[in-house]
């Protein structure tokens, strides 16, 4: 696979730590400029109004010349209440995606629909899976019209949304991606790393999912220390802070033959680069990963 008219690299806030109880430890501004001289063309949002709204989204974004290739937006479709409530989340969401600039319709934001954690899967993230907290399968049919409502609003905006299985979440596994597709008519989120650490194969997963990935997450895995943390008893965050998504090309993730299948069923969309930064991580360490990570990848791609 090579970087074609096809396909284009984004970042993601989340690499740098966005997400940490702490606060930011980069501003908008900051995190955008390091994208754009590191050679990323598009960024996730990261937390929704992070990289702001409207036209202060719109003049960062055209001033870093970056677009933006979606945005996480967790819904609790599990619980009926708690969907209905979280339904003002997803417009709040949509309303920023759709005052970013798009120059090319085949790069228009994805609305990256996921789970909120579940608490026995976050304490016990991925292989083995912890079936005991799994969505029973009597809940899956108002699951699934859940997500189908979701995504039908997403379109109502314009906009295509993808769903983002997760470690840690209901959708945690590849044959719950699988599950979920049966009974959507959903695009998802293809992510290597976490699919990697829930036991699945990205190749074949990109074969079978062929015409139904709307979204790529290049994330890396390391399986070993995933093991590792899982054994001291650690979940999802001991894993992050034990290097369970490393660099690029350091993990256990098959890009060559991510790469290939890709090619071979035309993707077309955003590549997004994702390295999820533990809590306190030593920012110029992220900075010199996310730059290593965009040239990795160019000569991968190669």
């Amino acid at each position: 696979m090579q970087l074609t008219a096809r396909t284009r690299v984004a970042g993601a806030p989340v690499n740098y730590g966005i997400y940490q109880p702490t606060g930011a430890p980069v501003g908008p501004d900051e995190l955008l400029a390091a994208l754009a001289r590191d050679g990323y063309t598009g960024v996730d949002s990261g937390p929704i109004g992070y990289l702001g709204t409207g036209e202060t989204l719109a003049r960062r974004l055209a001033t870093a010349g970056i677009g933006l290739a979606g945005g996480w937006v967790d819904l609790r479709f599990a619980d009926a209440d708690g969907f209905a409530e979280d339904l003002a989340q997803l417009d709040a969401a949509l309303d920023v995606f759709t005052a970013a600039p798009v120059d090319d319709a085949r790069f228009a934001p994805r609305p990256t629909l996921a789970c909120p954690g579940n608490p026995g899967r976050m304490a016990r993230p991925g292989t083995p899976t912890d079936l005991a907290s799994a969505l029973p399968a009597a809940a899956w049919p108002d699951f699934a019209a859940r997500v189908q409502q979701a995504a039908d609003r997403c379109r109502e905006r314009g906009l295509e949304p993808v769903f983002h299985y997760h470690l840690g979440t209901d959708v945690e596994t590849e044959a719950e991606a699988d599950r979920l597709l049966d009974l959507t008519d959903i695009a998802v989120c293809l992510d290597t790393g976490h699919l990697a650490l829930a036991g699945g194969d990205p190749v074949a997963a990109v074969r079978r999912w062929a015409g139904r990935i709307g979204q790529v997450h290049l994330k890396d895995a390391d399986l070993a220390a995933h093991a590792r943390a899982r054994e001291a008893g650690g979940g999802l965050m001991d894993v992050v802070a034990a290097g369970g998504f490393c660099a690029l090309g350091r993990g256990d993730v098959d890009f060559a033959g991510v790469f290939a299948a890709l090619d071979d069923i035309g993707y077309t969309g955003w590549l997004v680069v994702e390295q999820d930064a533990p809590e306190g991580g030593d920012l110029d360490r992220i900075r010199a990963d996310q730059h290593e990570n965009r040239r990795w990848l160019e000569e991968a791609l190669r």
